[in-house]
Order: structure tokens, then C-alpha cells, then sequence
């Protein structure tokens, strides 16, 4: 059974860090490319940050350029997502997906593309107060 767990949100305060998991099982999490995702209360879903199956490249939407990073642990199956300077925009449920195929060599567009990915997870909720 392939399942996609976050999590890690909660209630903080602007200016905080978080950290944010995704445990992965039942797939072949090193080769796929994993992504974050996030939607906020009446708005769409909005890409965050991806990585590349082998690690090497990481993609990240300007909003949070420079105070999130995504990395991957192969050997645990499991995705990061380090948010720092969190802001009151940044509030929203956060969802890991992985992607639809396998060892795929994306275009940053692509990576940025829920299309892309076909596996989601449950979605944890951060919480930024001002």
C-alpha cells in the first residue's frame, strides 16, 4: 500500500522555523522526483519546492525562495521541507507528493506541475500568527 504521511505542522509565531516531513512507503522513493505542495483557505494549490530523483536539483516558487529547503532522505523514504522566516502568508495546509513517473528528467515547469504527480499525502497544516 503506498502511502505519503506529513507531518510536522502547527501554530507559530512570524519570524519561526519548521521543519516538515513526509515518510514514504510502499514505492520506489529513489527514483522519484517529490514535491511540496500547499493551499491555503479559498485559494488554489500552489507549488512549493521539488526535488529531482537523484537529489541533485532542487526548484522552489519565488514566494519562499531563500527560506525553505527541501532535501530527501533515500535511505529513511522520507521528504524535508525546512521553512524558516515564516511568514503570515505562508499559512496553509502543506501536501508531499511524489511523481507520476520514475527516474523522469523534468523542465523547473514541469517540477512545478501537479500534473506531474499522481501521489499525494493527507497534508499537514502550518499555522503562521503575526
Amino acid at each position: 500500500q503506498v502511502q505519503l504521511v506529513e507531518s510536522g505542522g502547527r501554530l507559530v509565531q512570524a519570524g519561526g522555523s519548521l521543519r516538515l516531513s513526509c515518510a514514504v512507503s510502499g514505492l520506489t522513493f529513489s527514483s522519484k522526483a517529490m514535491g511540496w505542495f500547499r493551499q491555503a483557505p479559498g485559494k488554489e494549490r500552489e507549488f512549493v519546492a521539488a526535488i529531482s530523483w537523484s537529489g541533485d536539483s532542487t526548484y522552489y516558487a519565488d514566494s519562499v525562495k531563500g527560506r525553505f529547503t527541501i532535501s530527501r532522505d533515500t535511505a529513511k523514504k522520507t521528504l524535508y521541507l525546512q521553512m524558516n522566516s515564516l511568514k503570515p502568508g505562508d499559512t496553509a495546509s502543506y501536501y508531499c507528493a511524489a511523481s507520476r513517473s520514475v527516474r523522469a528528467y523534468f523542465s523547473r515547469s514541469d517540477y512545478s506541475d501537479a500534473r506531474q504527480y499522481d501521489l499525494w499525502g493527507q497534508g499537514t497544516q502550518v499555522t503562521v500568527s503575526s
